[in-house]
């Protein structure tokens, strides 16, 4: 992993807590469709972030970093579910959701700054067809 890519590095150190949150619900609550659902959409933003950097073209690294946004988005979601129905603190959720927020708004800015790119430098133009 290169040192220096912040969203690279940050998704998998989110992604790590994912599965340890993940075991948490298991072993405390023998909890597994929810903590199947954090797990995956948690984990997947790393994956896809992975996939990006490994993308062949500047749409494809598009594409997988906009996988990787939805996916941050859904794990969001999932978090503050879990928090909402009393099976994670407050405190604890306070800290992923956090996480998530910085994961989102990195994404987010990569995703803006890309398709600023593609467009030649043009804000919110259509992105070309090649």
């Amino acid at each position: 992993m290169k040192s220096g890519n912040v969203i690279q590095h940050k998704s998998y150190k989110f992604a790590r807590r994912i599965i340890l949150l993940h075991k948490f619900l298991i072993d405390k609550y023998r909890e597994y469709d929810v903590s199947r659902q954090v797990l995956r959409s948690g984990t997947s933003i790393g994956a896809n972030v992975e996939e990006a950097i490994g993308g062949t073209t500047k749409k494809d690294f598009k594409y997988k970093m906009s996988i990787a946004y939805r996916e941050a988005r859904e794990t969001h979601y999932w978090i503050r579910l879990l928090r909402d129905t009393d099976y994670i603190t407050h405190e604890m959720s306070g800290s992923m959701l956090n996480d998530c927020d910085e994961l989102l708004k990195i994404l987010g800015s990569i995703i803006k700054s890309t398709r600023f790119s593609l467009n030649n430098g043009i804000p919110n133009s259509p992105i070309p067809n090649s």
